[in-house]
């Protein structure tokens, strides 16, 4: 799901509004995207896949192993609006820096709700898993980080608890069918995704500066108070950041507090 001028600074950021406005008109047509009003906007719309629209992009090579999460109704996006949204202007704040720093990062970058299982019959969910590449010249570093967006419509120790799931996601081992002579896990389960743990970012907004300095505060509490996240802060980099500060610095701006304490960083130095 993503707004009109979101698809044009994520895909045609060069081009007129209606290079965008044009194609979506087609699909929706087609039946394949749909459109939500969004309040208070002067009728500026957030478009999204329809079941059939999902059936058919799901087969993009591109998209092969995401889940398709087609929206059935107007009432079911306008559920999901104020928070997927938010995630995209997260994304677009990466993209805009990336752009300007000649780094690489755009729309198949950025994976949405993905889901890892813990191994007891929970699964931890993050908003969105981000790949970034920088590149210094002829050498070039490749960055992955799990993305929590936060609009404060939970409490504060909620928030923070969600760094106990990272650290069980980043310990956990998972058991294979019991049978003869199988050898035991080689290693931690997130290893079959990814090279190295990504690194978690907390992303915050929707609320005064006092609040969401507070919720940051719970944040750095719980990654030096509870033991499975003292040990995971210990081994990755766990940052928190305001989102208009994002948008206002660049995520490469000073504006991630690290959640282990510290003076205001990029993100690439957490």
């Amino acid at each position: 799901m993503a707004t009109t001028g979101q698809l044009h600074t994520l895909l045609r950021p060069h081009a007129t509004r209606q290079a965008i406005s044009q194609p979506l008109n087609k699909l929706r047509r087609q039946g394949l995207v749909a459109s939500t009003v969004l309040p208070r906007s002067n009728r500026s719309r957030a478009w999204y896949l329809t079941p059939d629209g999902a059936r058919l992009a799901r087969d993009f090579p591109e998209l092969r192993g995401r889940p398709p999460r087609p929206i059935s109704s107007n009432a079911a996006a306008a559920l999901k609006t104020p928070h997927t949204l938010t995630v995209v202007r997260t994304h677009l704040a990466f993209v805009t820096d990336a752009r300007h720093h000649g780094d690489e990062h755009g729309h198949l970058d950025w994976t949405p709700e993905v889901s890892h299982t813990l191994g007891d019959g929970t699964a931890l969910i993050a908003d969105a898993v981000m790949h970034y590449t920088r590149n210094h010249g002829e050498h070039r570093t490749k960055l992955r980080a799990f993305i929590e967006v936060d609009r404060a419509t939970m409490a504060g120790e909620r928030l923070a608890a969600k760094l106990i799931d990272y650290a069980r996601l980043f310990t956990y081992h998972p058991h294979p069918a019991v049978r003869p002579r199988q050898p035991p896990s080689a290693g931690p389960g997130w290893l079959r995704w990814y090279p190295l743990f990504p690194r978690v970012l907390f992303v915050l907004t929707a609320a005064p500066r006092t609040t969401l300095d507070h919720r940051i505060s719970d944040l750095t509490a719980m990654a030096a108070q509870h033991p499975l996240a003292a040990a995971l802060a210990a081994q990755v980099p766990l940052g928190a950041a305001v989102l208009e500060d994002l948008e206002s610095h660049g995520p490469t701006g000073d504006v991630w507090i690290p959640l282990t304490g510290g003076t205001p960083r990029p993100w690439t130095d957490l």
